[in-house]
C-alpha cells in the first residue's frame, strides 16, 4: 500500500511539477510530497526530480517512471469502473438481433421480460448478415462458426436436428427405418431465405456424412410452419431439437432416424469485442445460455 501510495503521490507531483500544488490537490503538505519522492527515489535507487528552490522538473528516468506509473493508475480506474458497473442493475434499452428461428425463443425471451422489467428488449429477427458494430446492436444470436475478429462469442449451448413427425402421420404411412426411405414419404422442408435454397437433410453412417434426394410436400422459409404442418399430419420434418421439446414432450410429435442424425450446432451470442459488456447484455446472454441449453449450462 505506501509502495502505490508513493506511485500515486509521484504521480500527482510529476502531473504539477509542484510539490506544493500536488499537496493541495491530495490533502496533504508539501513536506509529506517531497518525503514520498524521496522514499520512493531511494527505493529505486536513482533521481525522479531535479529540484531548486525555484522549480521541479523530472529527470530522464523520471518521464520513463511517470509514463509508466500512468498506466499503472489508469488501469486501477477503469479495474474499479468496472467493478461498478458490473454491480449496477441491469436497465435501459438491449438491441439484439436473433435468427428466424428466434420465434421459437419467445418463451425465454417472455421470461427474461418478467425478470428484468427495467430492460426493453428492441428484437431484430432476420437471417441476414448483420454488422454488429455499425448497426448498433448490443448482443446478435446466431448458430455456426464465428469468424469475425471484431467480435467476442460465447457458445451458449449446442442443438441437433431432428426429423420429426406426429404419431398418426407415422400410423399410417410406416417409420422410415434408414434415411434412403424417406424418397416414400412427404418432406416439409426448409427454404433459406436470404439464398433461396432448400436446407439439405444430412446423416451419418459409420462415421460418414450423406445426404439423400428428398421429395417435397411443402416449403417453408421459417421453422414455426414446418413444426406446424408436421403436428397435423402432413408429413416429416427436419427441425432444431429446442425448437420442439414441448410437442416431443407432450407426444404431438415423436422422432425418427435418430441413429443418423448426429450432427451438433452451435448455437451463439455475439458482441463487439474491445469494450465492457453492459450488465443488460450480460444477464440477457446468461439468461439464455442457463434456459436455453440447461444441461450444458451446468457443466
Amino acid at each position: 500500500m505506501d509502495r502505490m501510495s508513493g506511485i500515486a503521490i509521484f504521480s500527482r507531483a510529476a502531473e504539477t511539477l509542484s510539490f506544493a500544488e500536488a499537496g493541495r490537490q491530495l490533502g496533504i503538505s508539501a513536506s509529506a510530497v517531497g518525503k514520498a519522492v524521496a522514499r520512493l527515489e531511494a527505493r529505486l535507487g536513482l533521481r525522479l526530480f531535479h529540484r531548486s528552490t525555484r522549480s521541479v522538473r523530472l529527470t530522464p528516468e523520471g518521464e520513463l517512471f511517470l509514463a509508466r506509473c500512468q498506466r499503472i493508475l489508469n488501469e486501477i480506474v477503469e479495474a474499479e469502473s468496472e467493478l461498478a458497473v458490473s454491480r449496477a442493475a441491469p436497465t435501459g434499452r438491449l438491441r439484439v438481433s436473433v435468427p428466424r428461428v428466434g420465434m421459437l425463443l419467445m418463451p425465454v425471451l417472455a421470461a427474461f421480460m418478467r425478470q428484468y422489467p427495467e430492460v426493453q428488449l428492441d428484437i431484430d429477427i432476420s437471417d441476414r448478415i448483420v454488422d454488429v458494430i455499425e448497426d448498433g446492436f448490443d448482443v446478435v444470436l446466431r448458430t455456426g462458426e464465428a469468424v469475425d475478429s471484431q467480435l467476442t462469442t460465447r457458445v451458449l449451448g449446442h442443438y441437433s436436428l431432428v426429423i420429426v413427425a406426429s404419431p398418426a402421420y407415422l400410423a399410417e404411412r410406416g417409420v422410415p427405418a434408414e434415411p434412403e426411405d424417406l424418397a416414400t414419404h412427404a418432406c416439409l422442408q426448409h427454404r433459406f431465405s436470404r439464398t433461396g435454397r432448400l436446407r439439405r437433410w444430412s446423416f451419418v453412417r459409420g462415421g460418414a456424412t450423406f445426404e439423400v434426394e428428398l421429395p417435397t410436400t411443402a416449403i417453408a422459409s421459417a421453422v414455426e410452419p414446418l413444426i406446424a404442418l408436421a403436428e397435423q399430419g402432413l408429413g416429416l420434418a427436419s427441425v432444431p431439437d429446442f425448437a420442439v421439446r414441448a410437442q416431443l414432450a407432450d407426444g404431438s410429435l415423436v422422432t425418427v432416424l435418430r441413429d443418423f442424425t448426429a450432427d451438433r450446432v452451435p448455437f451463439r451470442a455475439l458482441w463487439p469485442s474491445g469494450r465492457m459488456m453492459p450488465p443488460k447484455a450480460r444477464v440477457f446472454v446468461d439468461f439464455l445460455s442457463r434456459h436455453l441449453f440447461p444441461s450444458e449450462s451446468k457443466n
